[in-house]
């Protein structure tokens, strides 16, 4: 049999190349088998990305400016997901595709052993598209008559959905503390639609306590709202911390209330290839999300996402333990070096929120002070509400040596 060859089931045509064929059994250890050597990844060499079209490095206003707005890493992805793009390639036939039963079980496994959690499998849905678009036709799907909550400061894109869709939303102010920010304890404004959240938090990398989530969830039960748990940065939580997953995180009867957004794009620095997938426990909201999706053409499956999907989640966990070790020593170089400008040691992902005033930066122009100064282009900080005011986001998912450079211009402030 070839690759071109086809079969027949249950009246469908299935490429064979497009169901994941379960693992081989690795053979048993015996006395004289010596333990496989660990893989290695090369995430100091710098990563030239010319000709890609990278957004990222759009955004770098003049030669040798070194651009760390974006959330997009600057390290290569995992090997697996290109062998699987270079293999689904030779395949020359690109026509639709049908959805893979068996990623739901791929999303439930990899929750179960990267979080230690237990998602039904039924509660899945895989998207050809990203969090962002699924989170506008989720809004749409509820059709919120009641204003929409959000904390400030947080990720510039719930705003801006919410402005595009003409829906009134409510900032709550996050409570600076210590140790990162605090979720607001309430009381909230009545009524309300939803509850938008990042978790970890986007800027700061803080990861949310169990016990405030499930607070939320149970919230917004009792208020007949929806909480919508953006997690896209939860599966880059740190040693040490732990992501508390929404869906399973809130108490079994608040779980209607509740959905999760996660995508591999960046955990695995595939966000070009746009997906997404999405637990949805109450099985109504998820049939009318479905519809929903269908209306704008949009069916569960897709081809590169699919093939991405299953390479990132069936075999990028090792990949993903070297990151997270590279993203923890250059977080720990570059806090050390910045000390009490940082307002949120970041505890998840790879961006950092630091304090302009305390950088002997210009709070109203901070953004063009430090890329004058040092070559380095970041995220204005009032781009993340009124909460961000004051502030820069840098990402420093970057190999080493150009961290190495990065720490060296900073000395210039």
């Amino acid at each position: 049999m070839t690759d071109d060859d086809f079969r027949r089931t249950d009246d469908r045509f299935h490429q064979l190349s497009s169901v994941r064929r379960p693992p081989t059994p690795a053979p048993a250890p015996t006395a004289s088998t010596a333990p496989a050597p660990a893989p290695s990844f090369d995430f100091d060499t710098p990563f030239d990305r010319t000709g890609t079209g990278s957004s990222k490095w759009a955004r770098a206003d003049a030669p040798g400016v070194i651009p760390m707005g974006l959330a997009d890493m600057d390290l290569p992805g995992p090997p697996a997901v290109a062998e699987a793009l270079a293999a689904r390639a030779r395949h020359r036939a690109y026509g639709y595709t049908v959805c893979d039963p068996t990623g739901r079980t791929l999303v439930a496994d990899w929750y179960r052993a990267r979080h230690g959690v237990e998602v039904d499998p039924d509660w899945v849905l895989l998207l050809p598209c990203g969090p962002r678009t699924a989170l506008r036709i989720l809004l749409e799907t509820i059709r919120p008559q009641a204003p929409v909550l959000l904390p400030t400061p947080e990720w510039s894109g719930f705003a801006q959905l919410c402005r595009a869709m003409r829906l009134p939303h409510h900032e709550l102010p996050l409570r600076p503390a210590p140790g990162g920010y605090r979720l607001p304890p309430g009381p909230f404004p009545r009524p309300a639609a939803a509850v938008l959240l990042s978790s970890p938090h986007n800027p700061s990398g803080r990861v949310w306590p169990s016990g405030a989530v499930r607070g939320l969830a149970a919230w917004a039960a009792e208020s007949g709202a929806l909480l919508v748990s953006d997690e896209v940065h939860g599966d880059l939580t740190h040693p040490g911390h732990h992501h508390p997953v929404a869906v399973t995180t809130a108490e079994p009867a608040h779980r209607s209330s509740v959905v999760t957004l996660n995508s591999v794009g960046k955990t695995f620095n595939c966000s070009g290839i746009p997906s997404s997938f999405v637990l949805v426990p109450d099985p109504a909201l998820r049939a009318r999300f479905t519809v929903a999706l269908a209306d704008y053409g949009l069916w569960e499956g897709g081809l590169l996402e699919q093939t991405v999907q299953r390479a990132a989640l069936g075999a990028g966990g090792p990949w993903l333990d070297a990151l997270l070790a590279h993203l923890v020593a250059a977080r720990t170089r570059l806090t050390d070096r910045l000390g009490p400008a940082v307002r949120s040691a970041p505890q998840a992902s790879y961006l950092l929120w630091l304090d302009a005033a305390a950088l002997g930066l210009p709070a109203g122009d901070a953004r063009a002070a430090l890329l004058a100064r040092c070559g380095l282009e970041a995220s204005d900080g009032a781009e993340f509400g009124p909460g961000g005011a004051g502030a820069l986001r840098l990402n420093y998912a970057l190999p080493g040596r150009v961290l190495d450079t990065v720490l060296a211009r900073l000395d210039r402030l």
